[in-house]
């Protein structure tokens, strides 16, 4: 038998992994086409840029010497306009491939997230992950749109400025570059502190989504409780944290982002007054310094998006480890490579039982769940440290094939994790489970799945059409076979008092429905795939006593040729089962039929009793 064993530790969002610059890289890559096109248009940008001063002062000598400027003038507007066109266009191929560039991020990480094993969801906040998707992934634009590939433009741009004021006055240029070295100073040694603040500061944009999320899928027990206003104040201070990380990030940028400004004021007015001074001394002619200062502009304009470029990165990059933390997750799929080697393993094609071997068996399974530790210390539930809570302790039984089992027992027996543990939404720490003598965790997840129907004790009705609900475990179903299983659970009437009959739509979270109609309508959804086993979790509890008969009798028309597999407080559902189990505390303490338990169990007989039933 083998044995997982879960990975224990602190899971704190301010020390996930922290992204680099090789994790920007192959979302760059995917649209590496039109980088390398934007590259040369910005190149040729660059040349339309550094071309115009040395026109201006061809234009200002021809002038002086008193001779026709001829094209000189119509050459100079044609590369100013050309140096717009190609700005403009620049622009959009770099705002359009940002876009691109979000869109891929969200598709890898919404990918990811949906294929996770079920225990990450165990110990993450809903709210969290969905600020993942939506607002961290929205800061990797700014590393397209905000000069970071025009800065490789302006990099040419920048020399070519360098070359040419080198060559017209040599001493101008060197208090220039002394202005600007102190500008590049400050901003690298400031930009380090922006990444840890802009990661925590989506952080906090996460606490306050998993908040409102919180709230919203609880308020109409908010209200009940009369509790709106103590959840206001809640998300108030979830809200003012991520304000206050917002404004600690803004101070930083603050302090950034006039830098170009000042160096280019700067580098001017030491540029106009000793120049001024060389010209009066005849050292350089008024044309050249025109163009001094025409380039002096060509060169501090790149050093603005250079300023701007690692911002963005550093921005980027600080939210970007927040994405590459769920990116480096493992699947359910991954992760089952790290379970031990079993003896079986079967394709996805061979799922083929021996016919004589149970359909169903657990031997001596034992598992704990994963959840966060109770610190009172910690204020962060990501500081908290991951502990196990055991909850089954060497489970066995089997289930015939074709038979009908009952699993009974107080709450917090360990039923519903039996269901959960069958369908692969948690590993055992230890023993086997088998589907028809094989173990499922040779069996490919998706292989065995499609071998069971579930339906959960609070089975969701997803927000959209009674259509879009049946057809998400039968996408192949007919409405002819929509309509015949929604009547044979008692919902006709759901399609007759809507005249969209089947779109018509059920509300967030089925809100449209009755409690007792959003399960109805989840044991058909189950019902229209016709797996051989369905696994059935309290699946009558919300229904009347008619209602329950009705839907009896529909799961005894499909349970023919197959397994079931049904959880029951009310014992009365299940008493004409063929076997009957008896958990406690996450022990098997009997097994058999009802007349047989109620002689040799005590704890059945006492629920027996409590429901009038012996």
């Amino acid at each position: 038998m083998s044995t997982e064993t879960p990975r224990f530790g602190r899971r704190s969002p301010s020390t996930g992994p922290r992204a680099s610059l090789k994790h920007l890289l192959p979302y760059l890559r995917e649209h590496q086409r039109v980088l390398v096109l934007v590259l040369v248009l910005s190149l040729l940008a660059s040349v339309a840029d550094l071309v115009q001063p040395l026109l201006v002062s061809s234009v200002i000598s021809v002038v002086q010497a008193g001779k026709p400027l001829g094209g000189l003038v119509w050459l100079l507007v044609i590369l100013v306009v050309a140096s717009g066109l190609l700005s403009g266009y620049v622009h959009y191929l770099l705002q359009r491939t940002g876009e691109g560039v979000v869109l891929s991020s969200r598709r890898q990480l919404v990918a990811r997230m949906l294929h996770l094993p079920i225990r990450e969801f165990d110990t993450r906040r809903v709210g969290d992950l969905v600020s993942r998707v939506g607002s961290d992934t929205t800061l990797l634009r700014a590393v397209l749109t905000q000069g970071v590939v025009e800065s490789v433009g302006g990099a040419v741009t920048f020399l070519g400025a360098l070359i040419a004021m080198a060559i017209l006055d040599p001493v101008l240029l060197l208090l220039t570059l002394l202005v600007v070295a102190v500008a590049v100073i400050v901003v690298v040694s400031m930009s380090a502190r922006i990444r840890p603040a802009v990661r925590e500061g989506q952080t906090k944009v996460g606490d306050l989504s998993a908040a409102v999320e919180r709230s919203i899928s609880a308020i109409r027990t908010v209200r009940a409780a009369n509790a709106t206003e103590r959840e206001v104040a809640a998300i108030d201070r979830d809200a003012v944290g991520a304000w206050a990380q917002g404004v600690k990030v803004a101070k930083i940028s603050a302090l950034l982002v006039p830098i170009a400004g000042v160096a280019m004021q700067v580098s001017f007015l030491v540029v106009l007054g000793v120049g001024g001074y060389r010209v009066a001394s005849g050292a350089l002619s008024v044309a050249n310094l025109i163009a001094f200062i025409l380039f002096l502009f060509l060169m501090i304009l790149p050093l603005g998006q250079f300023f701007g470029a690692v911002n963005a990165v550093n921005q980027a990059l600080g939210a970007l480890g927040r994405i590459h933390e769920v990116l480096s997750l493992p699947t359910e799929s991954e992760h089952d490579r790290e379970i031990a080697p079993l003896a079986v393993v079967v394709g996805a094609a061979n799922v083929s039982v021996r016919p004589d071997a149970p359909a169903l068996e657990f031997l001596e399974v034992r598992f704990s769940y994963v959840a966060l530790a109770d610190d009172a210390e910690s204020t962060a539930p990501g500081d908290r440290e991951l502990v196990r809570q055991p909850v089954l302790h060497g489970v066995s039984f089997s289930v015939p094939r074709g038979s009908r089992t009952a699993l009974v027992g107080p709450s917090g027996a360990g039923k519903s994790t039996i269901l959960s543990l069958i369908e692969r939404f948690y590993d055992p720490d230890s023993g086997l489970i088998r589907l028809g003598g094989i173990d499922i965790r040779g069996l490919p997840r998706e292989a065995l799945r499609s071998q069971i129907g579930y339906v959960e004790q609070d089975a969701p009705v997803l927000a959209g059409s009674l259509r879009d609900n049946l057809l998400l475990a039968a996408p192949e179903a007919t409405d002819a076979q929509c309509i015949e299983v929604l009547h044979r659970v008692n919902l006709g009437d759901v399609l007759d008092r809507d005249e969209a009959g089947l779109d018509a739509q059920v509300g967030e979270d089925g809100i449209m429905l009755s409690g007792g109609e959003r399960q109805r309508l989840a044991i058909a959804r189950t019902l229209l795939a016709a797996p051989p086993i369905l696994l059935l979790d309290e699946s009558t509890s919300s229904l009347d006593g008619v209602n329950e008969q009705l839907m009896r009798e529909a799961i005894d028309a499909v349970s023919e040729d197959r397994t079931l597999l049904v959880i029951a407080h009310r014992l009365s559902t299940v008493v004409d089962s063929d076997q009957i189990v008896v958990l406690e505390h996450g022990r098997v303490v009997g097994s058999g039929s009802h007349s047989e338990l109620v002689r040799t169990v005590p704890l059945y007989k006492d629920l027996a009793k409590r429901q009038l039933l012996v």
